[in-house]
């Protein structure tokens, strides 16, 4: 009699219960190098909020893909901060340009008014030929001729010049936060004399005396004067005319402005 065969219901087959983790470790694999790639520039907090999503995943056991919301959540408050931070940089922006148009505001009513008062010293004075005052976007410039303050060739004051400078000084008193420049200028005529051997130390030395008479008020501060010298090499008129030479001999002072209004370079017009 043959034996027969006992037919096992349950074929063996192999252990597959390790393609579970392997799957498991591929997915996470996977999200990683996404992740990674959808992340344009190396940002510390971002790696942070990928660490916890990645630990999250690990100690839980659910996917990082179900918890990509961390990172979306740390994305949009990133952006938010980084909205914000926009927003306070143009706020504070457009704060400081509002406060300069009211500093250049309060700086050309300041400067008008001293052109008033000069204008108005100038008139009861009778000087109106001999002195002429100036705004624009630069400075106010007071322009003085030299017959007015010296003598032909000299660079001594003249006693009513004296009073001259004085009053102007009396004026820039109240004004003490501008810088003053007071500038020497001839004509092309060639000076030669005992005192002074070009028209370089003729303009230089006028200016420097009508700045000392100023500062002899010890309400003005020295370090905010400084005097300039031109000598013949900035007029204002032709030098083939008395007249002309005569308009190019003159002492300015110049009230230099702290502000200027870079959007409106045009002249200030301001009426006398």
């Amino acid at each position: 009699m043959s034996k027969k065969h006992k037919h096992n219901d349950h074929e063996e087959h192999a252990d597959e219960t390790w393609l579970i983790p392997y799957a498991d470790l591929l997915t996470l694999l996977l999200a990683l190098f996404i992740v990674l790639y959808a992340m344009s520039s190396v940002d510390a907090k971002k790696f942070e909020e990928l660490s916890q999503a990645f630990s999250v995943a690990f100690n839980t056991g659910s996917g990082v893909l179900d918890n990509m919301a961390l990172i979306t959540t740390g994305q949009q408050l990133d952006n938010k901060d980084k909205d914000k931070r926009n927003d306070d940089g143009m706020k504070s922006k457009e704060q400081q340009q509002k406060e300069r148009q009211e500093l250049i505001k309060k700086e050309q009513e300041d400067l008008e008014k001293l052109k008033r008062q000069l204008d108005q010293y100038i008139k009861s004075n009778g000087l109106t030929t001999q002195l002429e005052t100036k705004l624009n976007h630069s400075m106010l410039m007071i322009t003085i001729s030299d017959n007015a303050l010296f003598a032909s060739g000299s660079a001594t004051l003249k006693k009513e010049s004296r009073e001259l400078a004085v009053a102007i000084g009396d004026m820039l008193v109240k004004h003490p936060d501008y810088d003053i420049i007071v500038a020497g200028h001839t004509d092309n005529q060639p000076i030669r004399n005992a005192e002074f051997e070009s028209n370089w130390e003729l303009s230089s030395k006028r200016a420097i005396r009508f700045m000392n008479i100023l500062l002899e008020n010890p309400k003005l501060e020295s370090k905010r004067f400084s005097a300039v010298a031109y000598g013949e090499f900035q007029p204002v008129d032709t030098n083939d005319s008395e007249l002309g030479r005569a308009k190019n001999r003159r002492v300015e002072v110049s009230i230099i402005r702290k502000y200027i209004d870079i959007e409106n370079k045009e002249e200030l017009k301001v009426s006398s």
